[in-house]
């Protein structure tokens, strides 16, 4: 068994923070396999700054009852006591959304005097849309880089800002993520995601706002920063908005509607072939029938058409969703066939195989990881 210590932006909030779902899952996955896993995030962390303003102190003990094997160690990142943070650390990783000094200290720690296996974590689209910014990163003390696609791993070794680099998708943490069986539907549609800002404003008017108005649907909205012009359309629309949600509640919401959709923001429809967001995989997962707004599965994660439906432009996601309201049939084939794929393929359970393989590549752990080595390479 290994110890891992991990930072990241916060493992407590996922206000506006989409990667709070899969480390909890990661985390959950270790423990239960009787590793030692330690996480830092940092006492100013935005997200859970936001998280306290918006819904107080309660919210984080709503998440301790829910998690209760799941606990952070706070800390101030201008003076990390790093000696003390990484003793007898056999694994490290460190997420992109950390900030870059923090990010070389660890790394000249780990030259200087680390003897654990050091990974940077990269679930962003800057390597790809500000690879400027990114090469500024100092990447020297770290053994790799855990991408979150393989256009992501490709820009780190084709570049040479990491010695080694592998493909670490997102997945589903299945013990929170699963159907829920509901007695009556609230609505027709839900959706569950941050408007952010006007470069996405587009894109949810034409899958999202339109298709709701033109069919009459009963819909709701959830998520974080909605300017109040944002949250007139919706009305404007029909949608209802519900603002933010836990994230360990979202199958339950997702119980209640008969259908949801995905509509992945520019950078990663234009430049990240092959990456969906943890949307995806949430939905598929809970078995709620999905339709995506395009984008290109050049990884072949899914069976597009089997899996979930994709619309091109309004239109089409107006037919997609009339299709699935109407058809008893063609919605209960996507729940089940997206569920099975997320099953056999894209849960936390099957991540954490991958990183042990890893782990094992680079000489770390014990006979279960070296067993496990050939997973990531299938």
């Amino acid at each position: 068994m290994m110890r891992f210590v991990l930072f990241y932006h916060s493992l407590v909030s996922d206000w506006n923070h989409r990667n709070a779902h899969f480390l909890r899952g990661i985390v959950s996955e270790l423990l239960e396999r009787g590793h030692a896993v330690e996480v830092y995030e940092p006492r100013d962390g935005w997200s859970r700054g936001h998280l306290l303003h918006s819904a107080g102190y309660g919210a984080l003990q709503e998440f301790a009852g829910r998690f209760p094997r799941l606990r952070s160690r706070l800390y101030d990142p201008a003076k990390p006591n790093l000696d003390v943070m990484l003793d007898g650390a056999d694994v490290v990783l460190v997420h992109e959304w950390n900030p870059p000094e923090l990010i070389a200290q660890i790394g000249a720690q780990r030259a200087a005097s680390g003897d654990y296996r050091l990974l940077f974590h990269d679930t962003h689209h800057r390597a790809v849309t500000d690879s400027e910014g990114m090469a500024a990163y100092d990447l020297s003390g770290y053994d790799g880089v855990l991408a979150f696609g393989r256009v992501i791993r490709d820009a780190y070794l084709e570049r040479g800002w990491a010695p080694r680099a592998w493909v670490w998708h997102d997945a589903a943490d299945t013990r929170i993520f699963r159907p829920i069986w509901s007695r009556w539907h609230e609505g027709d549609l839900v959706w569950i995601g941050n408007w952010g800002d006007d470069e996405r404003a587009r894109d949810l008017h034409e899958f999202l706002l339109e298709p709701v108005r033109r069919l009459g649907l009963r819909a709701r909205a959830h998520g974080v920063r909605y300017p109040a012009e944002a949250r007139q359309a919706l009305a404007e629309a029909g949608i209802e908005y519900e603002g933010w949600l836990p994230n360990y509640r979202v199958p339950e919401v997702f119980s209640k509607f008969r259908v949801t959709v995905h509509i992945p923001r520019r950078p990663y429809r234009e430049a990240l072939p092959g990456i969906p967001t943890i949307r995806v995989f949430e939905a598929l997962a809970c078995g709620i029938p999905l339709v995506c707004a395009e984008w290109d599965d050049a990884e072949g994660l899914f069976t597009p058409g089997e899996d979930y439906l994709v619309a091109g432009d309004a239109d089409e996601m107006t037919q997609q969703l009339e299709a699935i309201l109407n058809e008893g049939g063609l919605a209960r084939s996507l729940a089940e066939h997206g569920r099975r794929t997320i099953l056999a393929r894209h849960t936390c359970a099957h991540r954490v195989d991958e990183l042990l393989a890893i782990c094992a590549e680079l000489g770390a752990g014990t006979l279960e990881t070296a067993e496990l080595q050939s997973a990531v390479h299938a």
